[in-house]
């Protein structure tokens, strides 16, 4: 019998894995009133992002597809807290943004060991604290296994699969000749720094000796700032869980192995002469390992074809990126396949719950995908979308007492229009506009004003969806008869395509920097959203009451109201550097 101390927990969803997935996840559903226990196994959140991996956040390519939501908030608030991408200013930011939520507890260091299962549901799971030497027993309604390695998995009996299916089992181009265990491996990335004084390297005995012909598919080019040499990757032909140790092992000795080619090899040590180590991961960044069985399993078709599901929750456009097993150690061979899409993906809600536990839900790299599809879902920025998408549907079974297979045909558009609320966008989705907003009478300076309540929050094709004015322009709202508002939902351009800025503005393409040149200027919010705007009531009693806004440099915003009103206008008074005001939605919420 153990003589370390055990805490038992009770909660409405408890969250494993502290990932961007398992982060939305936590604060979606602690927002929707949920009670929340999320657990981590290491001393940070924000896995593949954190500082311990530093692989920055890729999601959906092409025009206006960034994803928004939780994941663009703190995306904001990096941009606002952290100019000058300091990887530890970046670990704060998203620790901060869960800790906001009182309705949430989190564990730390602190890892999953077993979960027990019954009648078809998880009754409770036990985690070990290394900090606090204490066990914690956790009871849940609902439990979210966003841990990426699907830990939840072995001891539930919930159904999974690792590895390529067979080509011929979904009718996938990026399948395998036949099905196997093999998966995208996992890397340790480099930061390297450049100095305006030469640096020496001297490589540990151990380090990897390599070639320019080692290199030829995986060379670097320092010259690019986002340059993290990803392609340092192993073990997709090993056990991705039960080998990790020794790969990670391999990955170091080729870590220092490449900088030692750079620094020391005849044919480049003068072009590299003044650059050094920043920093080399001893994490290993996993790509994939075990992905759960839904309800559905999303293939590769479904992401060509851009298929809209009647139950879509989620979307990706990240291309088809299929790793090589072999990893590094292919050097005659291309580190990956890819395949641009020409359109994002929608991901329905049957690929994010188990086929054969009621209470478990998952986000991430693990979801209900063949490991063609996969290849573009695990990229971070959809993982937290999934990650909210999850949270939310969870907050939802718990309010109604029911297991998230119930959230069917006749309940799919609450957590829809719920997720599109709260900035979630969904491809060929219209947002509910509320009889409040839809029928109030607008008096505006702006272009377009009716765009401002069309239901759709970011360009798409039927237009621009955005309302324009000049610094000062005003938009009111008002009603025949008083109306009560809870709050007012604004939602203005936080510059949805900054990765296709111009050279000397790319500094906001990536989340945070990886090689590091001279002279690399500060980041800065982008200079489209709106600084400083007043919000005016006029109550029923003929009073005003004014809330001001100084320096905001979020997308969505909501100012309470909780009161009867006759109009609300909102007076747009300055920006981050942009010359327009532009505001895409205004919406009243309260009691139709």
């Amino acid at each position: 019998m153990s003589s370390f101390e055990s805490v038992k927990i009770s909660c409405d969803l408890c969250v494993v894995g502290g990932g961007l997935s398992g982060v939305c996840a936590a604060i979606s559903a602690a927002r929707n009133g949920a009670d929340v226990v999320l657990v981590q196994d290491r001393p940070m959140l924000g896995g593949n992002a954190s500082s311990e991996i530093r692989m920055w956040v890729c999601g959906a390519v092409g025009d206006n597809l960034r994803e928004t939501g939780i994941i663009e908030e703190i995306m904001l608030k990096n941009y606002y807290r952290n100019p000058y991408k300091n990887y530890s200013i970046w670990d704060s930011v998203i620790l901060e943004t869960v800790m906001e939520n009182e309705n949430i507890r989190l564990l730390l260091n602190c890892s999953c060991m077993n979960a027990e299962a019954q009648d078809d549901a998880i009754k409770h799971i036990v985690c070990w604290q290394t900090t606090t030497q204490k066990f914690f027993r956790i009871k849940a309604r609902i439990f979210a296994d966003c841990s990426g390695d699907s830990v939840l998995a072995v001891e539930s009996n919930a159904e999974y699969r690792v590895g390529r299916e067979s080509s011929d089992e979904f009718g996938e181009e990026f399948g395998a000749e036949s099905a196997d265990k093999k998966t995208m491996g996992m890397s340790c990335l480099i930061q390297a720094r450049e100095y305006d004084e030469e640096r020496i390297f001297i490589p540990p005995a151990w380090a990897r000796k390599l070639t320019a012909r080692d290199m030829r598919h995986r060379f670097p080019n320092l010259s690019n700032d986002t340059e993290n040499f990803w392609y340092l990757e192993l073990g997709g032909d090993r056990d991705s869980i039960g080998d990790t140790e020794e790969v990670r092992d391999e990955l170091l000795k080729l870590a220092y192995g490449v900088w030692d080619f750079l620094k020391n090899d005849e044919s480049c040590k003068e072009k590299h002469k003044n650059r050094d180590i920043d920093w080399i991961g001893i994490l290993p960044g996993k790509r994939e390992s075990r992905r759960y069985v839904g309800d559905y399993i999303l293939t590769e078709k479904d992401i060509l074809s851009g298929f809209e599901f009647s139950d879509a929750v989620a979307y990706g456009g990240w291309p088809l990126d299929d790793h090589n097993p072999s990893g590094f150690n292919g050097i005659n061979e291309r580190p990956n396949r890819v395949k641009f899409l020409n359109h994002p993906y929608t991901i329905p809600f049957r690929c994010l719950y188990s086929r054969n536990i009621s209470n478990l839900m998952f986000a991430g790299r693990n979801i209900s995908a063949s490991h063609a599809a996969l290849s573009s879902t695990r990229v971070m920025g959809t993982c937290s979308v999934i990650g909210q998408a999850v949270g939310t549907a969870a907050a939802m079974a718990v309010k109604y007492n029911i297991t998230p297979r119930m959230i069917d045909e006749s309940r799919i558009d609450e957590l829809r229009s719920r997720l599109m609320y709260d900035d979630c966008f969904i491809p060929g989705t219209k947002r509910r506009v509320n009889k409040i907003t839809s029928g109030a009478l607008i008096s505006t300076d702006m272009s377009e004003p009716e765009y401002l309540r069309n239901g759709y929050d970011r360009p798409t094709e039927d237009g621009y969806n955005v309302s324009i004015g000049k610094p000062g322009c005003f938009f009111e709202y008002s009603f025949k008869e008083p109306r009560f508002v809870e709050k007012v939902r604004i939602v203005f351009d936080s510059d949805l395509n900054r990765q296709t800025l111009p050279p000397r503005e790319r500094k906001l393409n990536r989340n945070m920097y990886h090689n590091i040149p001279l002279g690399m200027e500060a980041s800065y919010v982008p200079k489209t959203l709106i600084k400083s705007f007043r919000v005016v009531f006029l109550r029923e009693d003929n009073e005003q009451e004014t809330v001001a806004v100084s320096d905001n440099y979020q997308r969505l915003v909501y100012v309470p109201c909780n009161k009867k009103i006759k109009s609300v206008k909102l007076i747009f008074d300055g920006t981050h550097g942009g010359e327009e005001c532009r505001v895409f939605a205004v919406d009243l919420i309260g009691k139709e």
